[in-house]
């Protein structure tokens, strides 16, 4: 799925809100799990996706496609940023495989941002919205162990798979 597809989701699911606030939604891959800039939020979450090792085209899935959202509000402003990382993982069969982007389809990415839009009611707005449940749509059999050697998000100490 493609940065525009996500931005236009996001827009689209922001729209819903109907707060005056204007959003934006981009993607940074320096930002960290835990280090936040002041009146910053995060949420971090894992979703269903696909990776495909650019060495060996082997294809794997995963059910520990983590995304790290950054999130800020300014009140006075009326705008708000999220910035987004989706955590890479590497083909465990190459050796000095490079850590590779994931897949995911637009279904997850849909469910992904807005359960970010629960969170930016909730942190941002300061809304209670008691307990919703949407699941991520799987495709294929995902039963095998995770790799958290070959995860970005386990190495730097973020990864859901305990959670």
């Amino acid at each position: 799925m493609q940065e525009q597809d996500w931005i236009r989701i996001f827009q689209e699911k922001i729209e819903e809100l109907d707060r005056g606030d204007s959003w934006g939604i981009e993607f940074d891959d320096t930002i960290v799990g835990g280090k936040l800039a002041s009146g910053w939020q995060q949420y971090i979450r894992s979703t269903f996706g696909r990776f495909t090792c650019s060495k060996c085209k082997k294809g794997w899935p995963s059910k520990r496609v983590t995304v790290l959202f950054h999130m800020c509000l300014r009140s006075r402003d009326q705008c708000g940023t999220v910035k987004a990382r989706l955590f890479k993982q590497q083909c465990r069969r190459c050796k000095d495989a490079p850590f590779e982007e994931p897949h995911l389809k637009v279904e997850n990415v849909e469910v992904l941002l807005e359960k970010l839009m629960e969170k930016i009611r909730i942190k941002c707005y300061r809304e209670d919205l008691g307990q919703r449940n949407r699941h991520f749509h799987f495709d294929g059999r995902v039963d095998g162990p995770h790799e958290t050697a070959h995860c970005e998000a386990c190495l730097q100490g973020i990864c859901t798979k305990g959670s």
